[in-house]
């Protein structure tokens, strides 16, 4: 593959990406901090719901041979320490690194700001690299594929992942329907909006 095909196809998928994530609303501050305090699962649907898309497609890929796969090492620490301070930054922000560039497009001017905090995050980690490759965050349990744990091609693997999501989906979307969890705004939002559209459901028909 080619520097300037790979360059087009990525430009594409972005395109595709931020189309989807924009629709969905799930760049939204409101239903991103909701996520995070476990208001509502919009964010989790979507997220898993590309997961799911991904592995189909990476199982096709790798099961026909078009792709080869080179996965990371495990970093226990490293990734434990840097989840929580991701999750910490997401739920002070309201916005993650995949929504930051939406909620810019879409107005939020508060959301330069992330970005910037973002740019200069990832400096001072390619300064600080060195230093923390050579302590605890570095170890971990090498590189682990779930496939290869239980004996069965990649392809196979990745397929079964795919409908244990969708059957989690389904769970989800059945006892926490998607338009309920959109606030009146749609913002996702479950705060007085949701409220007060009890308060009025609950009212005797006249």
């Amino acid at each position: 593959m080619s520097v300037t095909f790979a360059v087009i196809v990525g430009v594409l998928m972005g395109i595709v990406f931020g189309f989807a994530l924009e629709k969905s609303r799930v760049f939204e501050p409101g239903v991103i901090v909701g996520q995070m305090q476990l208001r509502n699962f919009i964010m989790l649907k979507v997220f898993l719901t590309a997961v799911a898309t991904g592995a189909v497609v990476l199982a096709a890929l790798h099961g026909f041979g078009i792709v080869k796969l080179y996965p990371k090492a495990a970093l226990y620490y490293a990734d434990i320490i840097g989840g929580l301070l991701l999750g910490a930054g997401i739920a002070l922000a309201g916005a993650c690194p995949g929504t930051t560039l939406a909620q810019i497009g879409a107005g939020y001017r508060d959301a330069i700001a992330t970005l910037i905090g973002g740019i200069a995050g990832a400096v001072a980690y390619s300064y600080a690299e060195p230093m923390l490759s050579r302590t605890f965050l570095a170890t971990g349990g090498g590189k682990i594929i779930l496939s290869d744990l239980f004996g069965i091609p990649y392809w196979i693997g990745a397929l079964l992942l795919a409908v244990v999501i969708v059957a989690i989906l389904g769970v989800l979307e059945g006892t926490r329907p998607w338009d309920e969890e959109m606030g009146k705004d749609v913002d996702g939002d479950l705060g007085p909006a949701a409220a007060d559209a009890k308060r009025a459901n609950a009212l005797p028909a006249k």
